[in-house]
C-alpha cells in the first residue's frame, strides 16, 4: 500500500490531525495503512485484541498496560483519529520547535511523554504511584530474575529516593523530578516515522 490522494481523502479531519499531532500527511498515511492492517475485520475501529496481535506488545511485560493506555476511560474501541493522537505522544520531539504564545503543550512534549509513562504505573488513577503499584511493575519487568526480597528492596529504595513529601508514594511531580536526567524524548520516541 502506498500513500496517495484517495487514501488521504478517506481520513476525516486530516488538516486538524496534522496540526494537532505534528505528523506529516505521509506519516499519517503510513499510520492509516498500519491501522487498517490491524483492523482485520475492516470495522473502522480497533479493540484490545487487535493490539494483542502486535508481536512487540505480546512479548512486552507491560504490553497489557500499554494496550490499556490506548483505551482511556473504559472505552472498548478506538477509531483511527484516536489511534493517531495516542501514537503522536511517541513522535520524536522537534529540535527547534516554533513556540507560539499561549499555544498548548505539544502532544509529544516531554511532559506528555512522562504523563503517559506515569499512567502505566498509576493503575488506580489516584495521581500517585504507591509501593504496591511500583512493585507490580517491577515484578512484570524483572520476573524471576530477582528474589521477592530484592524486589521489595528496590521498591523501597526507589520510593525513598523519589518521595519528596514523605507520603510513601510518588506523585507525578516527584516522578517528573526523578527522571530529570533521563532522556525521555529519546526513550519514548518511535523512529519508524522518519
Amino acid at each position: 500500500m502506498g500513500c496517495n490522494g484517495s487514501t488521504l481523502a478517506k481520513i476525516h479531519n486530516l488538516d486538524e490531525l496534522i496540526l494537532e499531532t505534528g505528523f506529516s500527511s505521509s506519516h499519517i498515511c503510513r499510520l492509516y495503512d498500519r491501522f487498517h492492517a490491524l483492523d482485520k475485520d475492516d470495522k473502522g475501529s480497533l479493540n484490545r485484541s487487535d493490539f494483542q496481535n502486535i508481536s512487540e506488545l505480546a512479548v512486552n511485560p507491560l504490553g497489557d498496560r500499554i494496550i490499556n493506555a490506548f483505551f482511556p476511560d473504559g472505552m472498548d474501541l478506538i477509531d483511527f483519529n484516536s489511534f493517531v493522537r495516542i501514537l503522536a505522544r511517541f513522535r520524536p520531539v522537534d529540535q527547534n520547535p516554533k513556540k507560539e504564545p499561549n499555544a498548548p503543550e505539544p502532544i509529544n512534549s516531554r511532559v506528555n511523554k512522562l504523563k503517559f509513562a506515569f499512567q502505566l504505573y498509576d493503575q488506580d488513577k489516584d495521581g500517585k504511584i504507591s509501593k504496591n503499584e511500583l512493585l507490580q511493575v517491577l515484578r512484570m519487568m524483572l520476573g524471576v530474575q530477582v528474589t521477592e526480597e530484592q524486589l521489595e528492596s528496590i521498591t523501597d529504595r526507589t520510593i525513598q529516593e523519589a518521595d519528596l513529601d514523605g507520603d510513601n508514594a510518588i506523585s507525578f511531580k516527584e516522578f517528573k523530578k526523578s527522571l530529570d536526567k533521563v532522556d525521555i524524548e529519546h526513550k519514548m520516541s518511535i523512529r519508524f516515522l522518519r
